[in-house]
């Protein structure tokens, strides 16, 4: 164990265990966390009674509750909450904001809170129609516990057997399905008058007996003013904080990280703290940024002994940078109103695998929040706002996913002053357009004429994953099976990064499940 943190400075005007101001500028403490989303806060909640002094950095705030929260307008048209400044397109050089979101919580703070876990056969060798996604080092029987354990922490709705691609479960979910609101429902019946087999999605809220959730129509890309979404500052790190041993400090950006002068071991962290330099020196660090920062810290902590950047022997830091072909796909029947409030309760995963007719997978298809005008309009600039609220008021709305594959040339790179650099050309395109098709065909036969899609692009990227990948061999991975760093003894990444693969579901409680996994196997806390 280490010193003290900081001299008594870890004081604030939330908690006692909100870093308040620094009496110096050097932080000691056990095991350093930088990132608080699905991947940190979760590790923290596990660690917050191993006896280990955990310091979870996060380069963002609390982001505020406030009427904003709720407002469309605000959160859409106006960006309130978009504070990731910019990236890079490397093939264009056009500048684009990402779709993430600093703040404690990270990107789920504002996420659709869908909570799958990914299917048994996502984890082995999957044959696509552009090439395969390869096997994981761990199993899914692996996982198994740590899901369970994450869909409690989450407070997962669900409900089994209902899904044709389940995988086993040791047990139910926490809670019972949501409800569909009655044109939910509707499209329910209509598909299975189509003989597909659709299914509630799992989805953390808090609607429990005397939960906060009110099932309004400002959840899926809102932040929650009620703390009702199941997202990771809600559920894992405000009842980490909890702890004695478990702190927070905000406002603090990673710069690079050091090392021992043999290369051997991280030593400190050189961060900012509100302008102000800030250094982190721990026994061990858990990079947990999500997956573009996470490489990109990596990268620009080269240094003498590791000249391409921290954990890059196998010169894939930054490499096989994944995240999903996605589709939003808005039916329209104009001859009758929506009014459903909570639209995120269905899924269908009847061509996820390959079957008869479907020589490949496709995907995921799944509910959308409900769509309102201003959450249109920035993609629809040319359309008058009474026409987007004409067709939204009308409309159903639904979000497709296909897996897209890991491609070295698909990666992450880091120009002069830190400027992030995407280098991305979609991939396995081909099951994804048939998923659309059939999608569209789905719609119009439930009753939907007008169908309308839009295939998202380089800045729709909160499903992020694989560039820092766990595997055997570390001449073709960056972190063994337990996520700590082949090239550094003290070091583990436990957000997205470290996915092989990136499936057609959503990653958070897969992140959540992993990041419980390496907590469970004490090496961080050792």
């Amino acid at each position: 164990m280490t010193g003290p943190f900081g001299a008594d400075a870890l004081f604030g005007p939330r908690s006692s265990r909100v870093v308040g101001a620094l009496d110096d500028d050097t932080v000691q403490c056990d095991v350093a966390v930088i990132g608080s989303g699905m991947g940190g806060a979760t590790l923290a909640h596990a660690l917050r009674e191993s006896g280990a002094r955990v310091l979870v950095v996060e380069r963002g705030d609390f982001l505020p509750r406030e009427d904003a929260n709720r407002s469309p307008t605000e959160v859409f048209l106006r960006g309130r909450y978009k504070n990731a400044g910019q990236w890079y397109d490397a093939a264009t050089g056009r500048p684009f904001q990402p779709g993430v979101h600093y703040y404690v919580g990270g990107n789920t703070k504002v996420f659709g809170a869908c909570l799958p876990r990914f299917r048994e056969q996502d984890f082995g060798t999957v044959e696509h129609d552009d090439g395969a996604s390869p096997a994981w080092p761990v199993s899914y029987a692996d996982l198994e516990p740590h899901y369970a354990e994450a869909e409690r922490l989450y407070r997962v709705h669900g409900e089994t057997g209902r899904d044709p691609t389940d995988p086993w479960r040791s047990g139910g979910f926490p809670y019972p399905a949501l409800p569909h609101e009655p044109p939910v429902a509707r499209l329910a019946e209509a598909m299975s008058a189509q003989s597909l087999r659709p299914f509630p999605m799992p989805v953390g809220v808090d609607l429990r007996e005397g939960g906060t959730c009110v099932r309004c129509r400002t959840c899926d890309g809102f932040p929650c003013p009620y703390g009702a979404k199941s997202d990771a500052e809600t559920c894992a790190m405000r009842p980490a904080l909890s702890s004695p041993t478990v702190r927070l400090m905000t406002r603090t950006t990673v710069r690079r990280l050091l090392t021992s002068a043999d290369g051997s071991r991280v030593t400190e962290a050189v961060a900012e703290r509100d302008g102000s330099p800030v250094r982190i020196r721990a026994d061990r660090f858990v990079l947990a940024c999500g997956a573009v920062n996470t490489a990109a810290l990596l990268l620009t902590s080269a240094c003498e002994r590791h000249p391409h950047g921290l954990a890059n022997s196998s010169g894939l830091v930054g490499r096989n940078y994944m995240v999903h072909n996605s589709t939003f796909l808005v039916a329209v029947d104009p001859r009758r109103r929506n009014p459903v409030d909570f639209q995120k309760t269905l899924g269908l995963n009847d061509w996820y695998t390959a079957g008869p007719g479907t020589p490949y997978p496709l995907g995921n298809l799944q509910m959308l929040g409900k769509i309102q005008a201003p959450m249109v309009k920035g993609a629809r600039r040319s359309v008058p706002l009474p026409v987007l609220d004409f067709m939204t008021r009308r409309s159903i709305d639904l979000y497709l996913t296909t897996e897209d594959l890991p491609d070295p040339a698909n990666r992450i790179t880091v120009g002069p002053e830190g400027r992030i650099d995407v280098h991305w050309r979609p991939n396995n395109l081909r099951p994804h357009r048939e998923l659309v098709r059939r999608t569209t065909r789905m719609m119009r036969r439930a009753g939907y004429p007008l169908v309308f899609s839009q295939r998202m692009g380089i800045e729709t990227n909160s499903h992020q994953c694989g560039t820092a990948v766990m595997g055997v061999d570390p001449a073709h991975s960056v972190l063994d099976p337990d996520c700590r760093a082949h090239d550094l003894a003290n070091l583990w990444a436990v957000d997205s990064s470290c996915f092989p693969s990136s499936a057609a579901l959503n990653p958070a409680l897969t992140i959540a499940a992993n990041a419980l996994r390496v907590a469970a196997k004490g090496s961080v806390t050792a």
